[in-house]
């Protein structure tokens, strides 16, 4: 019994590493050699952090907003990952607010960038945009979830799994669901759940997931779709909005529902 059981584990355990290599490591490896190819490795000192011009001045554009950035990071790291932050602006504001979770000193920091400034000189892409008196509803909502966010002390940042940046948009986005925003697949530390909760609603607030402490973990949302990560690499598929999520990669289709949304003609004229 003992020989046939451990056949049989042995062979389960060769399928799995068979899978993780082509379905996992496979997509990275060649996003990698692409990444390498284009000359994408700035590091912070040369990089260029200023404005991509996303936003117009605040005075043009008077009514609430609730934007969620993405921006691939600096050197290698970029091969495979995404750092993200939200941007807020009340009816009538004078200036935007931008939060981000970084890796020295205070970790959550206001207006440190642009609003919609490069990351390690990369374009920021939109993946998330709330405006008008939606927006204005839920800002209330937003700044108390980053007020309460309870890894904000010298020392709480983990580049991985967790607590990290990612995880802190994550936070923010499953504290006020109305916003129903999914993170890209990229963002790692996204499935890093606050105080090592294992189950609970997917950050979008549209489906549940199920995570162990963000190093294995199954997300089935709306606007997630579906999604295994394992050792932070995201593998995945959308069925509502057609694409499949690779490692390094992303998304790859049709656009998320929430950048779909956000093109869509304004009715608020």
């Amino acid at each position: 019994m003992l020989p046939f059981l451990s056949r049989n584990l042995g062979h389960m355990l060769k399928t799995l590493l068979a899978g993780y290599l082509v379905f996992f490591l496979l997509p990275l490896g060649l996003h990698a050699a692409y990444w390498k190819a284009s000359d994408h490795g700035q590091g912070w000192a040369e990089a260029d952090w200023s404005s991509a011009g996303l936003l117009p001045e605040p005075a043009a554009k008077p009514e609430a907003m609730v934007h969620v950035y993405a921006g691939r990071v600096g050197s290698w790291r970029g091969a495979f990952a995404h750092h993200t932050w939200i941007v807020l602006k009340e009816k009538g504001a004078a200036r935007y607010s931008r939060y981000d979770k970084v890796a020295w000193g205070q970790p959550v920091r206001q207006n440190g960038w642009a609003p919609d400034g490069r990351w390690y000189g990369h374009t920021p892409e939109l993946i998330g945009a709330i405006e008008g008196a939606a927006a204005e509803a839920l800002i209330p909502k937003i700044r108390a979830a980053i007020a309460s966010y309870p890894h904000n002390r010298s020392g709480d940042y983990a580049l991985w799994p967790g607590p990290n940046s990612n995880s802190f948009i994550a936070f923010v986005l499953e504290s006020v669901p109305e916003t129903g925003i999914a993170l890209p697949s990229t963002a790692i530390g996204k499935d890093w759940r606050v105080a090592g909760r294992w189950f609970g609603p997917t950050p979008s607030g549209t489906g549940f997931q199920l995570s162990l402490f963000g190093l294995l973990s199954v997300s089935v949302g709306r606007a997630e779709g579906i999604e295994l990560n394992v050792l932070g690499l995201v593998l995945g598929i959308d069925i509502f909005h057609p694409a499949i999520k690779l490692p390094g990669f992303g998304r790859i289709g049709l656009p998320s529902a929430a950048v779909a949304a956000q093109r869509a003609p304004s009715s608020s004229g």
